[in-house]
């Protein structure tokens, strides 16, 4: 069962206008990268839209500590060959520091960000996999065949997002098995990741508090564990491991 979670309390005046200040800087600077980047990506394909979207990461990474305050730590050792990484989700926050953690980074992703303008075509190139959520059990056999496809070509870092969306922080939603039928058609490791980034930097995306976010990949599991085990092996690691980073950045978790 879903839990509410921690709320941030009301934002002050000033900012609203710091974000506002954020976010047309963030929206310029991906139209002036992706119109300069285009070519490189047609050009080299999908290597050309990797080392693209790497000047983006870090881009939107250092806006966030320019404007804010918010810094990234890495802990662990982030995978640098074909893998699947099942990560807790709260914030765009950590869609970027796991994306800058793995070199060679495409998502599961909903179908509707292909629409997003400059983003959604270089998540495509980068081999990323849209999914149409709403189609159910058929959704899942169609991103299990798209990565079958993939891997011809050589997969990277396939990071999902298990419980579906982003939560607040000490909210749980039950995980989906999606990952766990990658893990087995894929025949490929899986490395859990732990974050505390929505203590920062919060789901909506507005009351965003200086501070240094965690996301923390786990030892990988290897190849061969049993579908039906591997769901609540990961999902217990990951959700303990979270909170313990959210309680070390002030927030006491509810008992489970």
């Amino acid at each position: 069962m879903a839990r509410a979670g921690y709320r941030p309390g009301p934002l002050p005046a000033l900012w609203w206008l710091r974000s506002t200040s954020y976010y047309i800087h963030v929206g310029l600077a991906t139209l002036v990268l992706g119109i300069w980047g285009l070519p490189k990506a047609m050009r080299h394909g999908r290597t050309g839209a990797l080392r693209v979207s790497e000047v983006w990461i870090g881009y939107m990474l250092r806006a966030a500590r320019w404007h804010y305050g918010v810094q990234v730590e890495v802990r662990g050792t982030p995978p640098t060959t074909d893998c699947i990484v099942a990560a807790k989700h709260q914030s765009f926050l950590d869609i970027l520091a796991i994306a800058k953690a793995c070199p060679q980074r495409a998502f599961i992703m909903k179908k509707e960000i292909l629409r997003v303008p400059i983003m959604g075509w270089f998540a495509r190139e980068v081999g990323s996999v849209p999914i149409d959520r709403s189609r159910g059990s058929a959704a899942r056999t169609a991103m299990v065949a798209a990565v079958r496809n993939a891997q011809r070509r050589g997969l990277g870092q396939l990071i999902i997002y298990p419980e579906g969306t982003r939560t607040r922080p000490g909210e749980r939603r039950p995980w989906k098995p999606g990952v766990a039928a990658l893990y087995a058609a894929a025949d490929l490791p899986c490395y859990p990741v732990a974050t505390n980034a929505g203590m920062f930097w919060p789901r909506d995306g507005l009351r965003i508090r200086p501070g240094v976010a965690v996301i923390e990949f786990l030892d990988p599991i290897a190849p061969g564990m049993a579908p039906t085990e591997l769901l609540p092996h990961v999902e217990a690691q990951v959700e303990a491991a979270s909170d313990r980073l959210m309680e070390a950045a002030g927030l006491t978790p509810p008992d489970r």
